[in-house]
């Protein structure tokens, strides 16, 4: 394969989003040097507002991946992908409306401490292991997966990339805690969009105008969008990505702490919703730029494929292909998409370092330690951030070694998120059910979701359900390698052709049902929850959607929760005081004493501040 070599020009434009982003990290650093508590460093001070949270939320959930990988994706399976819009959506919505307002108004600061207060000690330790590890392993991928596909496009150098990534954001981490994580996202959202821009318009003038790329986008068949086929087994249809995709999304953004962490820093649980659906704007600005830019790389190569020729060796490697053709006469430009990129990458790695340490913190060192002082929390936390940026780090080295199995790797973090879903989902909506049924759904919902994603890597689904859009190489001037076809594979079981050829995006969805369906199950047989033992604050009643009509049948629903004890302030008294209490309270045990009036909402806007919380969160 042809390599594409960088300009002088090229590194210095790339180089100069990492001294941007550290020097973001410094100066954070100094301004809040005077405001030296965990509480500070972790979560901001809570004062955060919406503007900054969500264009850091955009930044982190569009990574390296989705720069390189949807353009490729629509390149090869045309513009269905644009159907994720619609699961954004639906992401954003329950999201803001069922999990946030639980998360907000408890006071909590890691999304696990949540299982704590509703379950048992046991889910929640659980849950973070799982979170932690399975975070590492994402992240190191996530550094790993893109430096390689630059790397063998464009010569940029493979571990300079990969350790100026880990070094830089943890660096500005371990500086500015979640402040600089927030604004340096910011800052990296602009890049990528300015990177994607710079692109389209390019790439449109190469090929005659966006008219010409429509047009012919739409004779190689790449416009046609919506497909109501409703075979759970087709890779995409209308279906799988918005019910499926809802699922992988919500699994991955919703109740993930990198998330909440960021909503609960905003100072107003109306900061926090609107950080949400500004990020819904952001979600869209970048897919609709992503799916440009496939169509784009379509029409640029529409009569020779550099992936079906050989001349790129995975298509992940397609878009900086693209990029380097396009630019080859314009210095600086090709270092202005690298730097979209690893925009992404920064971003993403950031959030996580971040989040990790902060579940780290208050779920195992808080725990432990309940009466640090400021000064050492501070400390210790900023330590965290410094040993998960050296882990993720070391992740992407162990990443490269590990062939094929990175692409396995990637479908990790939904494999998670789906049983993760379900288990929240069942804390939140179901009343009933117990610690046992929570911790026996999690774990047959990560089974379930691993044997069918496992299986499927196994025993790939058959070429017509998972096959490209064609492919032409007629006008290729070197031919070194033969059109690839669909891998044959022998002795199949018949399982593979069905439970194993399931569309990835629903993976997320069986770890969900299953968790939610075992957890049910289970507490049953083992002793349902009383729902009078259970602080309203910690449940969502969403019968209240289904039963308006009929206080009655409202009140069956809530299975024994005193959803009706009070007004909504005095339901956020109570888990104050609650939160408060010790272990032994903290486990499904209320306080019922009526309590001083708490200052924090406001009637007006129907919205908590932090005054409510301000007793509950030293840090």
């Amino acid at each position: 394969m042809e390599v594409k070599n960088f300009s002088a020009w090229d590194y210095v434009v790339f180089a100069a989003l990492f001294v941007i982003s550290s020097g973001i990290g410094v100066f954070f650093a100094i301004k809040e040097r005077k405001k030296a508590t965990s509480r500070e460093f972790l979560v901001g001070g809570r004062q955060m507002s919406f503007g900054p949270v969500a264009l850091s939320l955009t930044a982190s959930f569009m990574s390296a991946v989705t720069v390189l990988g949807a353009p490729s994706e629509v390149y090869r399976f045309g513009a269905s992908f644009l159907l994720f819009i619609v699961s954004y959506t639906f992401v954003i919505v329950f999201t803001s409306e069922l999990f946030l307002p639980v998360f907000y108004r408890s006071g909590i600061t890691s999304t696990y401490e949540y299982l704590q207060l509703r379950f048992s000690k046991q889910v929640r330790y659980t849950a973070t292991l799982i979170y932690i590890v399975q975070t590492i392993l994402y992240t190191g991928v996530v550094v790993y997966a893109p430096a390689l596909a630059l790397n063998q496009v464009t010569g940029f150098d493979l571990w300079g990339s990969v350790f100026a990534t880990g070094i830089v954001c943890t660096f500005y981490c371990t500086l500015g805690g979640l402040k600089a994580v927030v604004w340096t996202d910011a800052f990296q959202m602009v890049v990528m969009i300015i990177g994607f821009l710079t692109v389209i318009i390019q790439g449109s003038a190469h090929a005659g105008g966006f008219y010409n790329v429509l047009e012919q986008a739409k004779n190689g068949s790449r416009l046609h969008i919506v497909d109501f086929d409703v075979d759970p087994l087709r890779r995409h249809t209308f279906w799988t990505i918005s019910v499926g995709g809802t699922f992988t999304w919500l699994g991955i953004y919703g109740v993930n702490q990198s998330t909440i962490q960021r909503c609960i820093s905003c100072k107003t649980e109306k900061h926090a919703k609107l950080a949400l659906y500004f990020n819904l704007l952001g979600l869209c600005i970048i897919l609709v730029c992503a799916v440009f830019s496939g169509l784009i790389m379509y029409s640029h190569f529409k009569d020779c494929d550099p992936w079906t020729s050989g001349i790129v060796s995975a298509p992940d490697q397609l878009m900086p292909y693209f990029v380097m053709e396009i630019f080859a006469s314009m210095p600086g430009l090709p270092g202005l998409f690298v730097a979209c990129a690893f925009s992404g990458t920064l971003s993403t790695v950031a959030a996580s370092i971040n989040a990790l340490a902060t579940v780290t913190f208050e779920d195992f060192v808080k725990s432990c330690f309940p009466h640090l002082s400021n000064k050492l929390s501070t400390w210790i936390s900023k330590g965290l951030c410094l040993l998960f940026g050296i882990m993720c780090t070391s992740m992407a080295v162990a990443a490269s070694l590990m062939g094929g199995v990175v692409q396995a790797a990637l479908s990790i973090h939904g494999m998670f998120g789906g049983p993760m879903l379900g288990l929240f989902s069942l804390g939140l909506v179901f009343p009933f059910v117990n610690w046992k049924g929570a911790l026996g759904g999690l774990l047959t919902g990560i089974t379930l979701s691993f044997w069918v994603a496992i299986g499927a890597f196994i025993y790939p689904a058959p070429a017509s359900k998972t096959w490209p859009l064609p492919l032409l190489t007629d006008q290729c001037v070197h031919l070194n390698l033969t059109a690839s076809v669909p891998p044959e594979v022998s002795r199949r079981p018949a399982i593979a052709d069905s439970w194993y050829s399931l569309s990835y995006l629903y993976y997320s969805a069986v770890g969900c049902l299953g968790c939610i369906v075992a957890g049910v199950i289970i507490s049953f047989l083992t002793g349902h929850q009383r729902g009078k033992d259970i602080n309203p604050l910690l449940i969502r009643p969403v019968c209240n959607l289904f039963c308006f009509w009929s206080e009655k049948y409202k009140t069956l629903c809530w299975c024994g929760v005193e959803h009706d004890r009070g007004t909504e302030q005095d339901n956020l008294e109570v888990g104050s005081a609650w939160k408060q209490e010790a272990e032994s309270v903290l486990q499904n045990g209320v306080r019922r004493e009526s309590l001083a009036h708490v200052p924090g909402y406001n009637p007006n806007e129907k919205s908590y501040g932090r005054m409510a919380l301000e007793k509950i969160t030293h840090f």
